[in-house]
């Protein structure tokens, strides 16, 4: 059993060593359609472990022998918070961690347990998934535990929003035909005016899922994204199936895009023929287009948006 991976490069959270906290095999308290692990039954607490000391020896060593880690993340073969010692987990892994920071990848739903909620505001980054508001979507993209009632969940991570100090990220991941449509976005984006997040990746499947279902394209992301509260952090995470989408925009509708919506670099190769992006690195020229960062990520942005911020700070 590989206790500790990587490290991983990623884009968004720089140089990753991974914690697979359920290294056996798939334990989790969701079995979403899209899952990349074969299906199984759903849990509410793992019924096979490994030992706390197990984990950080692993780690200490791990960290050992990679110096430049910028991360370590706690995830698992499934959801990582159902591991049944995981706030004596993070007490030790905060002895040992140094400067790195401590980041999970959670499905949320152990937010409504006091002591899980107590032991992930002990984290640097917390990244949160929510792919759905109305029960029925949400019994049929996640399909959860009987016992998680996703009221009670967003309830639970609006409480947390509210707490919590850290880098705290949202994550959603849209199926075909499921939560893409109208009606659920404008829920989950009422859900996320509520929480004040560092950046909220959507994306689409990537990988073969556990069940017969399709992602969705690019585009359809992108339409996605214009939908949501110009205010909301919005990230595109999933560009495996960007298709060529090229369109001429004029100086006044590069603006108009970017107030609405800020793009990456990778936006805006998917987004803009040649002749707008020589316009936009004119505009940044000229500072009427700026660069901002949001966690490792680079978006633009009109420079009038950020004295706007500035005036509201």
């Amino acid at each position: 059993m590989k206790i500790i991976f990587g490290p991983v490069h990623s884009r968004r959270f720089g140089a990753s060593l991974g914690i697979d906290l359920s290294p056996s095999h798939k334990q989790c308290n969701f079995d979403c359609l899209y899952c990349e692990l074969a299906p199984a039954q759903t849990v509410e607490k793992q019924s096979q472990t490994i030992s706390v000391d197990t984990i950080i020896d692993a780690l200490t060593e791990a960290l050992q022998a990679h110096k430049n880690i910028d991360v370590i993340t706690l995830t698992a073969n499934g959801e990582p918070t159902i591991y049944p010692y995981f706030k004596e987990l993070i007490n030790k892994i905060d002895n040992i961690k140094a400067e790195t920071q401590t980041l999970i990848l959670t499905n949320s739903a152990t937010l409504t347990d006091p002591e899980v909620f107590d032991a992930l505001l002990h984290l640097d980054q917390v990244k949160l998934s929510l792919d759905a508001i109305s029960p029925d979507v949400f019994k049929k993209i996640d399909r959860p535990h009987n016992t998680i009632k996703i009221d009670q969940l967003v309830d639970a991570l609006k409480s947390f929003a509210k707490v919590y100090q850290g880098k705290l990220f949202i994550e959603i991941l849209f199926v075909y035909g499921l939560n893409d449509t109208d009606e659920e976005i404008m829920l989950l984006n009422e859900a996320l005016r509520d929480l004040d997040a560092t950046r909220i990746d959507i994306g689409t499947i990537d990988r073969p899922p556990a069940y017969p279902v399709q992602g969705i394209s690019y585009s359809e992301l992108h339409n996605i994204a214009q939908k949501f509260d110009a205010s909301l952090p919005i990230n595109i995470a999933s560009r495996q199936h960007a298709e060529g989408c090229q369109s001429h925009y004029s100086d006044e509708e590069i603006i108009n895009t970017l107030d609405k919506r800020p793009l990456t670099p990778e936006d805006v190769e998917i987004l803009f023929d040649e002749a707008s992006k020589t316009r936009l690195q004119l505009l940044l020229e000229d500072e009427k287009i700026i660069q901002i960062e949001r966690s490792n990520v680079l978006f633009y942005i009109p420079k009038a948006n950020l004295q706007k911020k500035r005036q509201k700070a």
